[in-house]
This record gives structure tokens, sequence and C-alpha cells, in this order.
């Protein structure tokens, strides 16, 4: 991974969500790396921040757990999404990554031997970074939400929040992860 790869989370993730802003705090206007979160730093963001990053804190911790466990293994479900998410998510060995700079597959490319796995939040941040060069896919478009682009292993859906990524969407971007695994699009 290049040094210019910003964000929360491991650094060797399974699966890394890019969106198109983050957190305005001190701590993290300066940022200039992926860092591992840890336990607190969730909440701390939310209440900071307010409501809309604890929304994509909380959908991303409700999609892990919508995941196939025959094609991932990156939450214990002995606890719950909230507690996954304020001890575990973004975390050191966490496999996961919240991605604030532009995603640069190249990087990521061994994903075609290694399953790494690339989630857009949002149509609109995605088409902004096709237009500016910023993503090179061949993205298959289902509908005015979701694209993929199978070789690369990266998926474009709505953003996380509960009104645009409800448990519905939730569990339609879970099935198209699971379909990135065996490599089938249907």
């Amino acid at each position: 991974m290049t040094n210019n790869t910003i964000g929360f989370g491991d650094s060797q993730f399974t699966l890394a969500v890019y969106i198109g802003n983050q957190p305005d705090m001190p701590d993290y206007r300066l940022l200039n790396r992926l860092i591992p979160m840890r336990s607190g730093e969730i909440e701390l963001i939310g209440k900071t921040c307010g409501n809309g990053w604890r929304k994509v804190f909380n959908v991303y911790a409700k999609l892990l757990y919508a995941l196939d466990d025959k094609h991932f293994d990156l939450v214990n479900r002995d606890i719950t999404w909230q507690t996954y998410r304020d001890e575990h998510l973004l975390q050191k060995n966490s496999r996961t990554a919240l991605i604030f700079s532009y995603p640069n597959l190249s990087d990521f490319m061994p994903s075609i031997l290694v399953n790494r796995f690339h989630i857009i939040c949002g149509r609109t941040y995605a088409k902004k970074l096709i237009n500016e060069g910023h993503l090179l896919a061949q993205l298959h478009w289902f509908d005015e939400e979701f694209a993929v682009d199978l070789q690369q292993k990266v998926i474009v859906c709505p953003y996380f929040d509960y009104r645009q990524l409800s448990n519905e969407k939730i569990n339609r971007l879970s099935v198209l992860l699971s379909h990135l695994v065996t490599q089938s699009i249907r």
C-alpha cells in the first residue's frame, strides 16, 4: 500500500469503504496515512461531528453482520453489531478500513489473488472519482444505486446512511459482496 492512503482502519484490510469526506476534528485534519482506531474513538467522533458520522459507523457495522459467513469471517457473531462497532470496527486486526483518499486500486491489484474488496460510498462520489480520473474501474451499473467491477472487486452503493442504505439495501450489498467472492454477478 502506498503512503498516500488516508483513513481509519487496518492496513491489512479485507474490506475497504471509500468515502468522500472525513470527520472534521483537529486530530484528523492533518491525517496523512491509514491509522487504526482505538476503543472509544467512534463514539467520540459521533458526539463531536454529529449524527451523520454515527450513521456511517452504524451502517458499516450492520453491513459486516449481514455478510455471509461462508464468504466472510470479519465479525464475532457472539457479540452485537453495536459492541463490534465500538470495540473492533476499524481497529488493528479488524481487516476493515474507511478510506478518505482516492482509491488507488493498482496498489491492491493482488485483490485478484487475495480477497480484498472495495466499496465506494455513493453514486455521486463514484461519478466524481471517475470524471476526475481517480477511479479506473469498468463499472457495470445494475440501477441508479449499485454498480460492480467484478475483476477489481469494486462495488458502488448508496452512501452509508439509513435513508440511502436501508437494511434492505445493506442485504443487497451483502449479496453483491458474496457474488464478488464467487466471481458470479447476477
